[in-house]
């Protein structure tokens, strides 16, 4: 999953937030170098990658994105996933996502100083450019994968994800909320500091 998933899926914990964010910038057991807390959120990140990447529905996922991105179908599918949570935050949360956001800004901020070297480095741009925000939209997750591609080993086919996903929206849509209900109710079997709790509809709490 990517950033706003390992987010949201932290519950209101602070300390489990940090260490979720940070999971895939700490290696092996350093970890351990870390307060309980954060630890746990770092571990907890591990968990869910693990889940999500041997899921029968990101495999499912992956698979509309295969022949243009083999191996990096999986990073791709993970963006998607966060623009689909963006785009219908409100069935996942009752706090809206931009006062999400400030509040998650806020925690890394204040825990700015304990976050490993590379996240010190991109947390300032992503802050400034409301990424988080950015995904709700179609154009904003776009540019994500297009900053990644020109950033990192992602192939540069943004207008390649774009049309893939135009095409294919509503199934691929579909799939997140399946794979995302199941992913909430691992993660809270898997830990008793995380309470999720997504509104109730039918009134509106």
């Amino acid at each position: 999953m990517n950033y706003l998933a390992h987010l949201y899926l932290s519950g209101e914990s602070e300390k489990i937030l940090v260490g979720n964010f940070i999971g895939d910038y700490v290696k092996g057991n350093k970890f351990k170098d870390y307060n309980d807390g954060i630890a746990e959120g770092i571990v907890l990140h591990r968990k869910i990658d693990t889940f999500t990447d041997t899921h029968a529905l990101q495999r499912e996922a992956r698979s509309f994105f295969r022949a243009d991105f083999g191996l990096y179908s999986g990073i791709v599918v993970d963006l998607i996933y966060d623009h689909f949570l963006a785009k219908n935050w409100n069935q996942y949360s009752a706090i809206h996502l931009q006062v999400f956001t400030k509040y998650v800004h806020a925690v890394l901020l204040s825990n700015f100083r304990i976050l490993p070297r590379r996240v010190q480095g991109f947390l300032p741009f992503l802050i400034q450019n409301k990424r988080l925000l950015s995904y709700a939209s179609v154009e904003g997750i776009i540019q994500s994968i297009d900053l990644m591609g020109r950033h990192s080993s992602l192939p540069a086919k943004a207008e390649r994800v774009k049309a893939v996903l135009q095409e294919n929206y509503t199934e691929l849509e579909t799939n997140f909320a399946a794979f995302f209900n199941e992913l909430i109710d691992f993660v809270m079997e898997q830990e008793e500091a995380v309470q999720i709790k997504k509104p109730d509809l039918t009134t509106g709490l």
